[in-house]
């Protein structure tokens, strides 16, 4: 990559992750649920993180808001924000501004998440005043010409109890409250689930539509590859708490190149050919617990582990065009 183009992206850097370690506490001692990651959140790029669950992509995107809940904690490392320093040393309202100001969270399964008890246009209200915003007017006005953006009816959704609107409403709703404070960033926590195929592609249209009207840098959190290969331009798949591998989508959906990648390639059911060409994973993906603390944490399910592999953590490096944590595959 020439300098200039390395400057140019550097321009658009977001958010830059660096040795980023989350832990928890457990009967053996602290143990990662992300384990030194490093990563680029860019403008007008949307970033798709996949992996089975349990892989640790909800503690990254909850880390990026620095709002790991207890006992969980950021263990070392650090997310930089542009312009505005470390957040994982921030707290109290410096760091209560920061989560909807400038980057806008839509929670998984977020079409339960709004108080039953109040209408949506109250808990809206509610988030102007935390926020500070003095014209909560302008903010009713606003929220009322994103809901008639997406496709809803911002008068009467403002209006409504969550119990009034279906699934795929309140869903959007949750990108509406993630989006009325103007953030910069927007974090969608597995955007689609539980909603039916209709109302997933109105949702996921929304979501490229807004992304480009607002050059947002958008994350898509998803064990859906589906999902991922519609809308990202790159993709960081996740493992046991660690990148294992971080390209352009299309390069690494075509041709996966670590064997974690490749597996999940292979698990997917084609619509056309023959069904049993669709193979599973073997064993199960490791927990906090079982997760081995040196080596290759995906070494028990890999066909190409070597003895090497269980003792040695391998580093992402580049290979093929994207980053991979694999020195088996880069031989």
């Amino acid at each position: 990559m020439s300098a200039a183009v390395e400057e140019q992206e550097d321009q658009r850097t977001l958010i830059k992750v660096r040795g980023l370690t989350v832990t928890y506490p457990t009967p053996v001692g602290d143990r990662p649920a992300v384990a030194n990651c490093d990563l680029e959140i860019r403008r007008g790029e949307i970033l798709g993180v996949v992996g089975e669950s349990g892989s640790g992509k909800s503690t990254l995107a909850l880390a990026l808001l620095n709002a790991v809940s207890s006992p969980g904690r950021i263990a070392a490392g650090a997310v930089e924000v542009a312009g505005a320093g470390d957040i994982t040393a921030w707290s109290g309202e410096k760091l209560r501004r920061y989560r909807g100001a400038r980057v806008g969270y839509v929670f998984q399964a977020s079409q339960n998440s709004l108080n039953p008890l109040k209408r949506v246009g109250k808990q809206l209200l509610d988030l102007g005043r935390s926020h500070g915003v003095k014209d909560l007017r302008g903010l009713i006005i606003e929220a009322r010409r994103l809901c008639d953006r997406i496709g809803l009816d911002g008068r009467r959704v403002l209006d409504s109890y969550q119990h009034e609107l279906s699934g795929g409403m309140r869903q959007r709703v949750g990108i509406v409250f993630a989006l009325v404070l103007n953030a910069e960033v927007l974090i969608l926590d597995e955007p689609t689930t539980a909603l039916d195929m209709l109302s997933q592609a109105s949702v996921l249209e929304i979501v490229r539509e807004i992304h480009a009207e607002r050059e947002l840098a958008t994350i898509i959190i998803s064990h859906d590859l589906g999902v991922v290969a519609e809308l990202a331009d790159r993709v960081a798949v996740m493992y046991g708490g660690r990148l294992v591998e971080l390209g352009d989508v299309a390069r690494v959906i075509r041709t996966p190149r670590h064997p974690y990648t490749a597996a999940l390639m292979r698990a997917i059911p084609r619509i056309e050919g023959d069904p049993d060409l669709a193979r599973p994973l073997d064993g199960r993906p490791p927990d906090l617990m079982s997760a081995p603390t040196r080596g290759c944490v995906f070494a028990a399910r890999c066909p190409l582990a070597e003895d090497s592999c269980r003792v040695e953590t391998p580093a992402l490096e580049e290979y093929d065009g994207r980053l991979i944590a694999c020195p088996v595959v880069q031989r």
